[in-house]
């Protein structure tokens, strides 16, 4: 038998959108990563990057926006078992610092990217 949602596929969206809205409103590092996401974006119009190039840096954004989110999620994930729990925050240590270690993982390697991408330009002008 098929299993079926109760919400619409609409309401999934209008979840989802909250959900990234609530990210950005709360959470300092995502603010962070934007401010980064708006000056890569105006770099690459103002030195008019290749297709292949844009492509690359909308992959890497994107998974660093959704870890970042993710981690988000962890960590209120974490903060709900200390509360119900009684959980010390010692006790969910390894778990936020595994999340916060993979978003580190990927915004280190944006960085990477992002050097190899706009070096090249920076040097030819």
């Amino acid at each position: 038998m098929e299993k079926t949602s109760k919400y619409s596929l609409a309401s999934s969206f209008d979840f989802a959108f909250s959900g990234i809205w609530q990210a950005i409103k709360k959470e300092r590092n995502i603010k962070i990563h934007l401010a980064f996401t708006i000056l890569v974006i105006l770099a690459g119009l103002y030195f008019n990057i290749a297709k292949v190039e844009w492509l690359a840096l909308i992959i890497i954004i994107s998974l660093v926006l959704a870890a970042e989110i993710m981690n988000s999620s962890i960590e209120e994930i974490c903060n709900l078992l200390k509360e119900k729990l009684n959980l010390g925050y010692d006790e969910t240590t390894l778990i936020r610092n595994f999340s916060a270690g993979a978003v580190l993982i990927l915004a280190l390697g944006s960085v990477i990217l992002g050097l190899l991408i706009f070096l090249p330009y920076l040097f030819s002008h």
